[in-house]
């Protein structure tokens, strides 16, 4: 049995060196269990990467953090392909980027496929009404985490407040939050530079979890150095590779074919997702409904409920979007409809990920060399304080429409309230919080629940 002094040693010495295999099949498996939206995501990614593994300080975890905020795009993803390419340079990044989202593809047009060829299953219902919920719980979950460790001082819990009243009370639009709260960082940075210092500093970091392979102060390896001629080639091959997808789209089908302007849409739709899929998805139903009439209203709402069942991010609805309008337009012909939509849900998800790669593989190498630059840093820790607030008001958005869901914009509160709801609700945040339960067993209880639930209520 070790004693406190060995214990001692093991934390402050720095875990040793991490292989790009051991690195392919940690987010391997993070794919096919990132459940929980962003917020669950990024908590799932700081417990393990940060507190359990320690391949990476809560320092630098924080600032790459703080820079996939202001970008549009997932975050999470963008986090992890950050983190990625900050262990194995360039093809390091791709594989977490790529893992993270490949899982969830897969899985999402398996379940489109079901979903239309089989049509409305009743255990998939029950299913999904104890999934809800705990989703809900998870996203309160990781706003706390994410806050606790944020938000550590009055300024910066005071911002976090105002960016939730900002969005949930004024419905301002989440882009000027962000730009908000980066002039409010500047402006505290400079004035109360204390205040606004990202992450919680080298010494409490190694006080909490210990000496990290990627440290406060490790040096920046040399593919992380921030030069002009590899800027200008990262740009060229992101924007070479979306020419040549598109314009191989173009030269098959010309410029009105399904798959062309998924393309061209599904960009568009990448470069405005500031602040997460729920953000966006305004955008991608005026689009994906009404003007290309790739699906209908009912199944925009469909494919929202199985991304929110699916692991990866939650703009993934994007390919169940694809897969639908593959399958409706019949692009292969009536007999390939499952191929149809299998390449419609390929394409929307390039096409949405694709910037994101960019700017990471782009704009990384400034950021690391900013890491201790109060000027830049203290917009990027204002920035992720008002995120708190932003989060937590998405608890609350889905916490109104699980448990009451009947209401409506101008009756917020009719309908039949979730009494059921509300106790799975509780019980998954107690069991996240109090009892330290991971994620998937939580989920699978609920669902369990939730399918028991309905069942009993259909047969009497």
């Amino acid at each position: 049995m070790p004693t406190t002094t060995e214990a001692l040693a093991d934390t402050d010495a720095p875990p040793a060196p991490v292989s790009l295999w051991e690195a392919f099949l940690y987010w391997l498996k993070l794919g096919f269990i990132s459940f929980g939206g962003p917020a669950g995501q990024i908590s799932m990614m700081h417990t393990e990467l940060v507190e359990r593994r320690r391949w990476i300080s809560e320092h630098r975890f924080l600032h790459a953090l703080n820079y996939t905020m202001v970008l549009p795009g997932p975050e999470a993803q963008q986090l992890a392909t950050y983190v990625g390419w900050l262990m194995h340079g360039t093809l390091g990044g791709i594989v977490a980027g790529v893992l993270f989202v490949m899982p969830s593809l897969f899985i999402l047009m398996a379940l489109t496929w079901i979903y239309l060829a089989y049509g409305d299953v009743p255990a998939v219902a029950g299913v999904l009404y104890g999934i809800k919920p705990a989703v809900t719980a998870i996203v309160l979950f990781a706003a706390y985490r994410i806050g606790s460790k944020a938000l550590r001082n009055g300024v910066l819990w005071a911002l976090a407040a105002a960016a939730f009243v900002a969005i949930f009370a004024l419905h301002i639009p989440f882009p000027y939050i962000v730009l908000a709260a980066g002039i409010i960082g500047y402006l505290g940075g400079r004035i109360a530079p204390d205040k606004f210092r990202a992450g919680g500093g080298h010494g409490a970091s190694d006080k909490a979890y210990g000496s990290a392979l990627i440290d406060d102060d490790t040096p920046v390896p040399d593919w992380a150095r921030f030069s002009w001629r590899s800027t200008i080639l990262q740009i060229l091959v992101g924007l070479g590779i979306w020419a040549l997808i598109e314009g191989a789209l173009f030269m098959a089908y010309g410029w009105q074919g399904p798959l062309t302007q998924m393309g061209w849409f599904f960009t568009k739709a990448a470069l405005v997702t500031f602040g997460g899929a729920y953000a966006v998805l305004p955008y991608v139903y005026q689009g994906g409904v009404e003007q290309h009439q790739w699906l209908n209203g009912a199944q925009m709402i469909d494919g929202l409920a199985l991304g929110e069942t699916t692991p990866g991010p939650l703009i993934m609805v994007v390919a169940f979007v694809g897969f639908v309008g593959g399958w409706v337009k019949e692009i292969f012909g009536p007999d390939s409809l499952v191929l149809a939509g299998m390449a419609g849900a390929t394409v929307a998800t390039i096409f949405t990920f694709l910037p994101s790669f960019i700017f990471i593989l782009v704009g990384a190498p400034a950021v690391e060399a900013t890491r201790h630059d109060i000027k830049f840093t203290a917009p990027l820790t204002g920035i992720t304080a008002a995120v708190v607030g932003v989060v937590i008001n998405l608890a609350v958005f889905f916490a109104w429409h699980v448990l009451w869901p009947e209401a409506s914009e101008s009756e917020p509160f009719s309908g039949r309230f979730e009494w059921f709801s509300l106790m799975i609700t509780v019980g998954a945040f107690l069991a996240l919080w109090r009892y330290k339960l991971g994620i998937i067993p939580v989920i699978g209880t609920c669902a369990t629940l939730g399918l028991a639930y309905t069942f009993f209520c259909t047969q009497n």
